[in-house]
């Protein structure tokens, strides 16, 4: 598997979803926009698709056998920030609700974060705990 086609991939998603968080409905731009975005998460899920569930599916096991794995679109944020170096992070909004037992009564979700590519389980209002990362 070629993971760094696939980090690009997601940064193109990533960029998209920001492009998206930043224009109204009302946008005429807004509509093209949101196609190209969904063809490249299509595009995702058909190529890497298979690769992502594993990786999923192994958090999963390890984090939150109780929950669900769900398609890996639902894990990428509604948003991302870019720093500096192109190094892309996250609110501890984003991400799929799971149930982390060892972390009872905190909210914890699981999200997507590319470049460099990686699992992130986000707990409660300020914790971040990398869980996977691409090697």
């Amino acid at each position: 598997m070629d993971v760094k086609e696939l980090d690009k991939a997601i940064q193109e998603i990533a960029k998209r979803r920001n492009a998206l968080a930043k224009i109204d409905y009302s946008n005429p731009e807004y509509d093209d926009l949101e196609e190209e975005l969904h063809d490249l998460e299509d595009a995702l899920q058909v190529k890497y698709g298979e690769f992502l569930e594993d990786i999923l599916q192994d958090v999963h096991d390890k984090y939150c056998p109780d929950t669900d794995v769900l398609y890996p679109i639902a894990y990428l944020a509604k948003a991302y920030t870019v720093g500096d170096k192109n190094e892309y992070t996250v609110s501890n909004k984003e991400g799929v609700f799971v149930e982390v037992d060892s972390i009872p009564g905190k909210d914890t979700k699981l999200v997507i974060v590319p470049n460099p590519l990686r699992v992130i389980l986000n707990v409660g209002a300020s914790q971040q705990q990398v869980v996977w990362t691409a090697k």
